[in-house]
């Protein structure tokens, strides 16, 4: 038996079969990648440029904006460069820190989407009180809400998951996950189950239960409000309601993945079902409210348009 510390490297099985699947795979990977770095960087640039969408909405955004890079693109970004480099082993240090990354995505999204949730709660249901209850102050206690609470979570999950006595170092997946180290363990992991539940409720399901009652409400002034009310709500909550239930079908992906045999699925299933819940909806984000926040598109083709005219203006200079 060996403590974490000790085990110097992990495993990553999942890399030996990919066979002619991996050049797709690293081609697919790659195109994620760079288009989901590309269109949040972008918005999250936009963002942080234009006076006019210094406004909480976008805050939150770009607190979504932020987490997607640091997120699924991080991860995607590793097992690329694993692929390319044929290296199935990685440090034990660095698959804790994997494990703190993805964890702390996963909770960041939730405990984001509930935010954006009460911040449309506010401005549909309660629209004349909007500017005094969205506060500078009240924006700033929304963005710790935001990070801390998942961070703070997820680092005692990471420590308690450092201190287990491991007996192997391989486990059968694209990259470090909690649970499959944890069943590597040859010492008593039930703290770190209980300490699992007792964070999914923190960062999952009271972040869900806030998305559920603002909702609620949002719905019952729809169907008793005007029409233009009901048009409003509509353009500013269809982005929000096709990120939460893309979210949600990766997790339930997820779900089904790790409590399933991989043998039960083929090949291709196997290799890039693992991806969607860090690949899907970061790219997903970016696309669907660019598109449809009315304000958000104009700003960025306002960006690019301005962009373009440097570029045109710098190039005849230079003629």
């Amino acid at each position: 038996m060996a403590n974490v510390s000790v085990v110097t490297h992990i495993s990553l099985l999942a890399f030996r079969d990919l066979g002619r699947l991996k050049p797709l795979l690293v081609l697919l990977l790659l195109v994620l990648l760079l288009l989901t770095v590309v269109a949040n960087a972008l918005l999250l640039a936009v963002i942080l440029v234009t006076p006019r969408l210094h406004r909480p909405m976008f805050a939150f955004l770009a607190a979504l904006f932020l987490n997607e890079l640091g997120g699924g693109c991080c991860v995607t970004a590793f097992v690329l460069d694993r692929l390319l480099r044929r290296v199935r082993a990685v440090p034990a240090a660095l698959c804790l820190l994997q494990v703190f990354q993805i964890y702390s995505y996963v909770s960041v999204e939730f405990t984001a989407l509930a935010v954006i949730s009460y911040d449309r709660y506010v401005a549909i249901c309660v629209p004349l009180r909007y500017a005094a209850i969205m506060s500078p102050g009240r924006v700033a206690s929304l963005l710790a809400l935001i990070w801390l609470p998942p961070f703070v979570a997820v680092g005692v999950t990471t420590v308690l998951t450092a201190s287990l006595t491991l007996c192997g170092n391989a486990i059968d997946r694209f990259f470090c996950e909690n649970r499959s180290i944890a069943k590597l363990s040859c010492s008593d992991a039930a703290m770190n189950n209980v300490y699992e539940l007792v964070i999914a409720a923190v960062t999952v399901v009271i972040p869900l239960g806030v998305i559920l009652v603002t909702y609620f409400h949002i719905l019952r002034v729809c169907f008793h409000g005007a029409e233009h009310t009901r048009r409003k709500a509509l353009a500013t909550c269809t982005p929000h309601l096709c990120s939460l239930l893309n979210y949600t079908l990766g997790i339930l992906f997820e779900l089904v993945r790790t409590r399933s045999d991989s043998g039960q699925f083929p090949d291709s299933v196997r290799a890039v079902l693992p991806f969607y819940l860090l690949t899907a909806q970061p790219l997903f984000n970016p696309f669907i409210y660019g598109l449809k926040l009315t304000q958000l598109r104009d700003a960025c083709r306002a960006a690019c348009a301005d962009a373009c005219r440097r570029s045109r203006l710098k190039r005849n200079e230079n003629q």
